[in-house]
């Protein structure tokens, strides 16, 4: 009686498919989050940039514009990013939904929300 052992090709296909399928995914996942981190970081930067305060919705928008102009972020644009007035400053908001295409009409959603206050007069 002859014993089997391993795995034969029709089982590695098995397993190796949904990993295959994961790692694609992964790569067309990269630029969407690179791209979040630029927002994030620009968010950030304005926390520490109007620190000690003096900052207008205009002195705001002005700097987003900058940051994203300098580190290429086509998306979301300026008008995605929402400044509304708080007690003590302004709330920064990058509330949005970017998407990755996977194959043929698979697309993968990404939600991204990031806020910040920035101190301010107004």
């Amino acid at each position: 009686m002859r014993r089997e052992r391993g795995i034969t090709l029709v089982g590695w296909l098995f397993l190796l498919t949904p990993l295959a399928i994961c790692l694609y995914a992964g790569m067309r996942l990269t630029p969407v989050y690179l791209n979040y981190l630029k927002v994030s970081r620009t968010l950030q930067t304005l926390k520490t940039e109007f620190n000690s305060g003096g900052a207008s919705e205009f002195a705001i928008e002005t700097s987003i514009s900058r940051h994203f102009e300098i580190d290429s972020v086509n998306y979301p644009t300026l008008r995605d990013i929402s400044i509304n007035r708080v007690p003590g400053g302004w709330r920064v908001v990058a509330a949005y939904y970017d998407y990755a295409p996977l194959f043929g009409n698979v697309t993968l959603r990404v939600a991204f929300d990031k806020s910040v206050i920035v101190h301010g007069s107004g």
